[in-house]
């Protein structure tokens, strides 16, 4: 008969030891905290002594603008505002700032020596084309001024480059433009456009059907007579207003006789010196 063995069990005991893995993370968080809490407490004296000498320069103004404001919060009103007037950080500018600013201050001044220039290659033109009216005995019915826009010389077509109703150059007319044109032809650089301006009376027994027609006609004349004399076709343009934009009453024969005219202007390229519509030598 087989002999019966029986199990042996060993019995489980619990560790009593595990506490101490705890207790040991315990002990070793805590000295972390006390050497912590001495490195703070420990301080080098002079670091410290150094660092607030730097500081201190900060803010007494040494180094920055309204540092001695900053550094006293408890002065009075008026010397912080004056403080904060200051602008801040003036030395630490950044450099392209510094070279925009000069750029700009170069560009204005020399947009202004242009500007001044034009104004007076306009008013050196303006006495060429008086003197070149005086002679030819047309005083007053050739107006030249500088304005804004630029030089303006006004032809009063009225019986004078223009017989009523056409658009063909007078022959003695005709030679003051070719002088003028030789004028323009010489300055070469501004652009050129050709007006034709009429009263308000309609049309009758003309090849016109109206005065739109006449006035652009009248431009036209000008500007072909300009090319002929060597004037660039590329800077001329022209324009027909007809009765649209009067400098006199219509309703006088006085005004209407200032009303018909051809406008030849020489376009500013510059912004103007002064904010004069007009200016005179």
């Amino acid at each position: 008969m087989a002999r019966k063995h029986k199990a042996h069990h060993e019995e489980e005991h619990e560790n009593e030891e595990r506490w101490l893995v705890s207790f040991a993370d315990m002990m070793t968080l805590l000295f972390a905290l006390f050497m912590v809490l001495f490195s703070i407490s420990s301080v080098n004296t002079s670091k410290f002594e150094a660092l607030q000498k730097s500081l201190n320069d900060a803010f007494s103004g040494a180094v920055l603008d309204g540092g001695k404001s900053m550094l006293n919060a408890g002065s009075s009103a008026d010397e912080t505002q004056q403080s904060s007037v200051q602008p801040p950080l003036p030395s630490l500018r950044p450099l392209t700032d510094i070279q925009g600013a000069k750029t700009s201050k170069q560009s204005a001044a020399e947009a202004e020596k242009k500007s001044k220039q034009e104004e007076q290659d306009f008013r050196a033109l303006k006495r060429r084309i008086d003197n070149l009216a005086k002679d030819a005995g047309l005083q007053g019915k050739v107006n030249v001024t500088v304005r804004r826009r630029g030089l303006v010389i006004q032809l009063l077509t009225d019986k004078v480059f223009f017989q009523s109703g056409s658009a063909t150059l007078k022959p003695y007319a005709k030679g003051l433009v070719d002088k003028i044109a030789v004028v323009i032809r010489g300055e070469r650089e501004h652009p050129i456009v050709v007006e034709g301006h009429t009263d308000s009376q309609p049309i009758s027994g003309s090849q016109y059907p109206s005065n739109w027609e006449l006035s652009g006609a009248r431009a036209g004349a000008v500007i072909r007579d300009f090319t002929a004399n060597g004037v660039n076709p590329r800077r001329v343009s022209g324009g027909m207003y007809a009765s649209q934009e009067p400098i006199d009453s219509n309703s006088t024969s006085e005004g209407r006789a200032k009303n018909r005219r051809v406008e030849i202007v020489l376009s500013r390229l510059n912004a103007p010196v002064t904010t004069d519509t007009e200016s005179h030598p």
